[in-house]
């Protein structure tokens, strides 16, 4: 969660366009002038313009303060896929974060999904409040937001912890001065409550759901908050509810070294890997080469910024997302070993959505804001703490993930939801999708919430990568449009492997 987790079909799009200098995504997808798609009238009813690319989008209105319905509003941006065939309803769709944009999501993925879910479901988007088009949280310039993702998250004396609280701080100060009266909203239960708004807008009697990653916190809560309006829910690459926020920090970091060593394992059986040909000489040499990166930072072919130890160690994470861009990763660890770290930085600026132009996407700033006020945090003492303990047992992840969360010490907009299980009682058969070395999250995530369900199905791809449907898995395809098309989920237990 804090590492900004994302579907993987999203970052094997972002890596293609690393590669080739282009994206074939069709950029912008706020409504445009066009045809008015004609739709039954119906109280709620969307408003459907087309967009470009066989999409149509539309606005929905919702209540800022669901304590106060009729009060101000906030408004959502989505875009659908209309059904090719004869239809049974709507699948809406998240690609997790939080902070990514469901609408960018479907556009440049609609095509990946399976051909009956196509045929038989409008595929449907929405950016989340306080995400992308839908009032998105502000806190920083793109300037600010490059010096608060190059500084040290791995402090070394007193000193440094005090300056990575000045920046903690000035991020926190900065959604303070431009979004104070989103802020306390954002959380994860109304961005559900918004889900059964849409639902309603889009005439499904019950909802139909995919959510990958953060999407799947999102999807359970909206089961735990609706229950009878449950069809069919997947919820793929599973966050555990009930893990703590020192938990989540410390289990992920664990997830990364775990993807890491998965990449090493596969590289040192290859000619001209970059890490020898021992698993564990290989891991002592990527973290010895963060280290030196603490010192001096490893140049940068593309633009002005140095690659310090933070955007070195945020470009090492990314290819690890997917399976597909492990021999991505070897070349840029060649280069930075060299003491070029262009390849690194640009992985970073994918993850993070910064523009070659410099400027950023709302995905930073609206993934801290959703993360700090769905889960309590402690102070300084109690990040230092658990920052010591996950540099032990996650050397390379561990001090980068807790320290990076450290502006949530510091948020104006406190957690008032208490850490517990979702359990859904009395919903329909819900599937929670995990896969084994899944490194944003970890495998014992998903097992975990579809234990805590009270109809919880599990179905495991024992593989590497983020999420596994989008990834090629015709195991996993199968049994996910066969769930989502008939309601009935596969047997549980059930694994698919590559």
């Amino acid at each position: 969660m804090r590492v900004r987790g994302v579907a993987a079909g999203v970052v094997a799009l972002a890596l293609a366009a690393a590669c080739t200098g282009r994206s074939d995504a069709e950029p912008g997808t706020a409504p445009q002038s066009g045809s008015v798609v004609q739709v039954p009238a119906a109280p709620g009813a969307l408003d459907w313009t087309d967009c470009g690319g066989g999409f149509q989008c539309a606005k929905l209105q919702v209540p800022l303060d669901y304590a106060d319905a009729d009060g101000e509003q906030l408004t959502l941006a989505l875009i659908r896929q209309p059904a090719k065939g004869k239809k049974i309803g709507s699948l809406l769709t998240n690609p997790g974060g939080p902070g990514g944009s469901g609408v960018d999501f479907l556009r440049s993925s609609a095509a990946s999904f399976g051909e009956q879910l196509q045929q038989r479901f409008d595929l449907v988007g929405f950016d989340p409040r306080g995400v992308g088009q839908s009032n998105p949280v502000e806190c920083l310039t793109d300037g600010q937001l490059d010096e608060f993702l190059a500084t040290d998250v791995s402090p070394d004396d007193a000193g440094e912890i005090d300056e990575l609280a000045e920046e903690s701080r000035g991020f926190a100060e900065g959604c303070q001065s431009r979004s104070a009266k989103l802020l306390p909203h954002v959380g994860t239960r109304n961005a559900a409550r918004d889900m059964d708004r849409i639902r309603q807008a889009l005439g499904d009697e019950k909802l139909t759901y995919y959510g990958a990653s953060y999407g799947t916190y999102l999807g359970a809560w909206y089961a735990e908050l609706f229950p009878q309006n449950v069809r069919a829910l997947v919820l793929d690459g599973a966050v555990d509810p009930k893990a703590s926020f020192a938990e989540i920090n410390l289990q992920q970091a664990k997830g990364f070294e775990t993807a890491l060593r998965a990449f090493t394992a596969d590289c040192v059986k290859r000619d001209k890997c970059p890490l020898g040909n021992n698993v564990d000489a290989g891991l002592k040499k990527i973290k010895k080469l963060l280290d030196s990166t603490d010192r001096r930072p490893l140049t940068n072919g593309t633009d002005s910024r140095e690659v310090t130890e933070s955007l070195a160690t945020l470009g090492l994470a990314t290819p690890l997302y997917q399976k597909e861009a492990w021999p991505l990763l070897r070349s840029a660890l060649t280069q930075a070993f060299a003491g070029d770290g262009s390849t690194l930085i640009r992985f970073a600026d994918l993850l993070v959505e910064r523009e070659e132009n410099g400027t950023y996407s709302s995905q930073t700033e609206s993934n801290m804001a959703v993360n700090c006020v769905d889960k309590p945090t402690g102070g300084l003492d109690e990040i230092r703490r658990q920052a010591a303990r996950a540099a032990k047992e996650a050397p390379r992840f561990g001090e980068f993930i807790v320290w990076g969360a450290l502006p949530c010490t510091y948020w104006p907009a406190k957690a008032t939801e208490p850490t517990r299980a979702l359990n859904a009682k009395g919903s329909a058969p819900i599937l929670v999708v995990g896969t084994t070395r899944d490194p944003a999250t970890p495998y014992q995530w998903s097992k975990n919430l579809a234990s805590q369900l009270d109809k919880g199905v599990l179905l495991t791809y024992d593989g590497d990568g983020h999420t596994a449907y989008l990834t090629g898995s015709k195991c996993i395809s199968s049994a996910v449009d066969s769930y989502l098309v008939k309601a009935t989920p596969p047997a549980s237990g059930t694994t698919c492997r590559p």
